[in-house]
């Protein structure tokens, strides 16, 4: 891309047109590769070695992690999900013991309930899921365009994995130098290991 091209509508473009290829597939389809990407998170190294998993509650066109967060807790996992700190960009972390502890709030997400949860201080021993539109081969992805994860990655420790469906996966996407990419891409037909730039 040539220096001082503005990207912005280029990405406006692709989020539309990804959004409007997951509105459209079939749910039987859908929940067929969210079940085949939930199990290949739950037999990751990074899954069964973590104490601690920060995802993200999914939306109806995103890949599901209702699942995951059920299996983690039964699993005995602690389970952390982001809540948008109001006026700003940025999120924190709230332990939930169980989906009764969220409740809808910025942009209609499910966030945690601040008075039944502990806030997450601790990110030792944590596996963060990252949600995306799209990843490319090197691990960079192309978010809702708010940047709350952009700023929250640039602090976090520990493996980071994104989630996405094989449809979505693009050779390589924009990014720019403060972008952090993720370390494993999971997809429904297989694992992506990130070629770090």
């Amino acid at each position: 891309m040539p220096p001082g091209v503005d990207i912005r509508p280029l990405k406006q473009r692709l989020r539309k047109e990804i959004k409007n290829w997951r509105k459209r597939l079939p749910s039987g389809q859908k929940a067929e590769m969210d079940q085949k990407i939930f199990r290949r998170v739950t037999s990751l190294r990074e899954y069964s070695s973590c104490r601690t998993i920060l995802t993200y509650v999914s939306t109806p066109i995103e890949v599901d992690t209702f699942q995951l967060i059920e299996a983690a807790l039964a699993d005995g996992k602690q389970v952390a999900v982001p809540r948008c700190i109001e006026g700003s960009r940025y999120m924190e972390f709230y332990c939930i013991r169980s989906l009764e502890d969220l409740a809808p709030r910025t942009f209609g997400v499910l966030e945690p309930l601040p008075e039944r949860c502990r806030k997450l201080t601790d990110f030792n021993q944590c596996l963060c899921i990252v949600p995306a539109l799209a990843y490319d081969r090197e691990g960079f992805r192309l978010g809702y365009g708010a940047g709350y994860y952009d700023r929250f990655l640039s602090r976090f420790p520990g493996p980071k994995i994104g989630i996405v469906y094989a449809g979505n996966m693009r050779f390589q996407l924009w990014h720019g130098q403060h972008d952090i990419s993720v370390d494993l891409v999971v997809t429904e037909k297989r694992l992506h290991t990130c070629q770090k730039p």
